[in-house]
This record gives C-alpha cells, structure tokens and sequence, in this order.
C-alpha cells in the first residue's frame, strides 16, 4: 500500500509536470502568435485541456506568462554559468559567452521570443520585471567573466561592470539587426563585431579570439 506521503508526493509530480507542460504549450503558442496575440483559450487547445485547469495551475494570464518567460531566462543563465564555472582560459570563456549570446541563426526562437517581449515590456510590468532580471543576470555574468579575466592577469579592464554594461547594450542592437535582416548583417559579420568590442573592453587584440 502506498503511504499518505507518497501519495502527496505524486500528485505533486503530476502537478509539476503538468505545469512544465503548459509552460512549454504558452511558449510555442506566444512564438506563434506573440505576447500580445496570445490567449489563455490558445493555450488551452494547443495542450487539448480546458481553461478552467490552467487557470488551476496559473491564476491569469499574465501570471502564466511571467512563469514561463523565468523559465525560460533561468534555462539560458543556467546554461551561461556552466562555461563561467567551466574549464579554459578567460579568453574561451568570454568567446564562448558572445558565441551563446548572439543569435545561432535568424530563426533563433529564443531571440525572437525576446525581441516581442522587450516591445511587450514597454507597457506591460509582469514583463518588464522579467526582462530586467535577465538583462542584470547576463550583465553579472559578463562582469564575472570579465574580472576573472582580470585576476589571472588575462585581460586589463579597470571598470568590469561598465565594460559588461556596453557590451550587453551593443550586443542587444547588433543582434536585433541581424535577426530583422537589416543592412546584410551576417551572424560571422555580427561575431566579429562582438569579438573586436569584447578585445577593446579588456585590452586586448581581436586576433586573440578563434578563426571561426
């Protein structure tokens, strides 16, 4: 016979499961339709269950929202502190920072994802908020990479979080005018424009970083 505890204990499986699936369901559904287009009845038939149940698991709207773009922030910082904490010089860590950073190609639905809520965010605080979180996480971790950098004596930057701050502000413009495919901004093009900003900030040439 199964115990209370493990009874409780699988129906909040259930429910943590049902949960992630829903978050995955409004993910496809706002890259679909966007932000602003998405309604909690397209959830709904897009994981075939009712509105009533996902309101169960989310009280609005926005609520849902908020949950699944902090899962989703939390998945792309998760995946940036594994190469801060990981092995290599400061120089492959930075390099291998831009490369996640940037767009892997136009279609990037992560990308596309946060260029619809940045414009969202303008007007909506549930998205503002997550958005701020994001942007305060990745400019922490360029800073870290920076200032380790520094430490092994690697890099010469006397002011790592202005040279973080710069860098996010001229990798967000770059990277949003090579996804609108504005002035033949090529991803190799976009790199190397992030590699010769990020050698500037730390003192060092651009030839420092790979070929390719």
């Amino acid at each position: 016979m199964q115990s209370g505890g493990g009874a409780r204990g699988s129906r909040a499986d259930q429910a943590d499961q049902r949960r992630a699936e829903l978050l995955e369901a409004a993910r496809k559904v706002v890259l679909e339709r966007g932000l602003a287009g998405t309604r909690v009845a397209d959830i709904a038939r897009a994981t075939n269950v009712s509105g009533g149940l996902i309101h169960y698991h989310f009280a609005t709207k926005d609520d849902l929202i908020t949950e699944m773009l902090r899962s989703t922030t939390e998945s792309e910082i998760q995946r940036l502190r594994e190469i801060v904490d990981g092995p290599g010089t400061a120089v492959e860590r930075l390099d291998s920072v831009l490369r996640l950073c940037i767009p892997a190609s136009r279609d990037d639905q992560g990308w596309i994802l946060w260029l619809d809520a940045w414009a969202v965010g303008v007007r909506e605080e549930h998205v503002r908020t997550i958005l701020l979180e994001f942007e305060g996480a990745w400019i922490e971790i360029l800073r870290e990479v920076i200032t380790q950098g520094v430490t092994l004596g690697e890099f010469d930057c006397d002011d790592p979080q202005g040279a973080a701050e710069r860098l996010d502000g001229m990798l967000d413009g770059l990277a949003i005018r090579y996804t609108l495919d504005a002035g033949n901004m090529s991803r190799s093009r976009l790199l190397h424009h992030a590699r010769v900003a990020a050698a500037r900030e730390v003192g060092l040439d651009p030839s420092v970083f790979p070929a390719s």
